[in-house]
């Protein structure tokens, strides 16, 4: 049996929550409403209660109610809520998710509704759909619907946006778009200044029949990297720009977080990685650089973007990390060094040429990866073609002797 998960807050919108549940069984859906309030008493009768939902977060709900700061309280009940539908997703038994409110509804269902997987409706009408929502959405395909007006009971309007949010959540489940094409998708990670190997690689790898997903690496394009990874859409990953590690590490813009090169290891899905851009850390327009760092070797590569060298130093724990994550990898993983340039600003004469800077990041990954990982060396720079040609090469060479159906053969 499987449900649209209905969940929020019945205390302060529990009008509007049985509306969109007659909505909901209206076009043949059959919805599981969950209860995430806290205080307050339900005003319509939930399928999962807020008892429930707190004890999925090994809690109580008067220990949940009694905490000092409502953010503890919404969080905890986020906590509760991404259990339970783990729980169901992993049952089979979630066809999509649907939700209401503002910035604390948001809170508590974003979270959860983004662990689902990828292509499975999730949907927020909220107020906060036109602020900066990156910190809900993240890299997932979580779709917010603008409210018009507040949430705050049923009139004309609100009850258009929410017919209309019905109409497109069920849109979707009854008329699925048809994937078409099944070719093994790879995802490989580019930035502008690697733009000349990588997309020699993605040329390769498409002559060859594969289906390549280039990510931009400023942050989020590596978080989506590591969600498709995680969710098992990926066959191979050619990781050859790893700079949202340097961001991560020194406070740059174009952080992916501190799981960034873990998902493709964890699941086992063959990995060429390189060092593309690590002699970068990005921020934004000049003024926006840290005071600390003023005195470093900067670079404006345009009005609102300032690439910041990184030190030997900095390279060091840059090459620590990324060997301790790729020696945790369960399955094949090629690292490709270069030679002559982590980056096009860092060849031979360009604005970041600092060979000590690159020798200690080398230093520093194979003394972590030790023999556990399989090292090659390019004569190219990154950002060549002829980099690029090697490290497509090697990226077939593990799907050539990969499970059959990863198998090169079946491209």
């Amino acid at each position: 049996m499987t449900y649209v998960v209905l969940a929020g807050a019945l205390d302060t919108k529990g009008a509007e929550y049985a509306f969109v549940q007659e909505l909901l069984v209206d076009v043949g859906l059959r919805p599981l409403l969950i209860d995430t309030g806290i205080r307050g008493r339900p005003a319509t009768s939930p399928d999962i209660t807020r008892t429930e939902v707190a004890r999925a977060a090994g809690r109580t709900l008067p220990e949940i109610a009694g905490l000092p700061h409502r953010a503890a309280a919404l969080d905890a009940m986020s906590e509760g809520l991404l259990h339970l539908l783990r729980g169901l997703q992993d049952a089979g038994d979630v066809d999509a998710a649907f939700g209401m409110g503002g910035s604390g509804a948001l809170s508590v269902l974003a979270p959860a509704f983004r662990s689902l997987p990828l292509g499975t409706p999730k949907m927020i009408v909220t107020t906060m759909a036109s602020s900066d929502t990156r910190p809900y959405v993240g890299a997932s395909d979580l779709l917010l619907v603008p409210s018009i007006v507040d949430i705050a009971g049923l009139n004309t309007l609100s009850r258009f946006v929410m017919e209309r949010a019905i109409a497109m959540l069920a849109a979707q489940l009854h008329h699925p778009v048809r994937r078409t094409g099944e070719a093994p998708m790879v995802a490989a990670s580019m930035f502008g200044v690697t733009t000349v190997g990588v997309s020699r690689a993605c040329q390769v790898l498409e002559s060859k029949g594969l289906d390549v997903l280039v990510f931009h690496a400023n942050g989020i394009g590596g978080r989506t990297l590591e969600s498709l990874a995680e969710d098992g859409w990926l066959t191979a990953v050619l990781d050859l720009t790893t700079t949202e590690l340097a961001d991560n590490l020194i406070g740059g813009v174009a952080s992916a977080g501190p799981d960034r090169l873990t998902a493709a290891g964890h699941r086992g899905i063959p990995q060429v990685v390189s060092l593309g851009a690590l002699d970068i850390v990005n921020f934004g327009a000049p003024e926006s650089v840290p005071a600390r760092y003023r005195d470093r070797r900067l670079y404006p590569h345009n009005a609102t973007a300032t690439l910041m060298r990184t030190t030997p130093d900095e390279a060091t724990a840059l090459g620590a990390e990324l060997g301790e994550k790729l020696v945790r990898a369960r399955g094949p993983v090629t690292v490709l060094l270069p030679t002559g340039g982590l980056s096009a600003l860092s060849e031979p004469g360009g604005v970041f040429h600092w060979p000590e800077a690159d020798q200690a990041l080398e230093r520093a990954l194979l003394d972590a990866a030790g023999p556990h990982v399989t090292v090659e060396r390019s004569p190219a720079p990154v950002n060549s073609h002829a980099f690029g040609d090697q490290a497509a090469a090697l990226l077939l060479k593990h799907l050539t002797h990969a499970s059959p159906e990863r198998s090169a053969n079946n491209i």
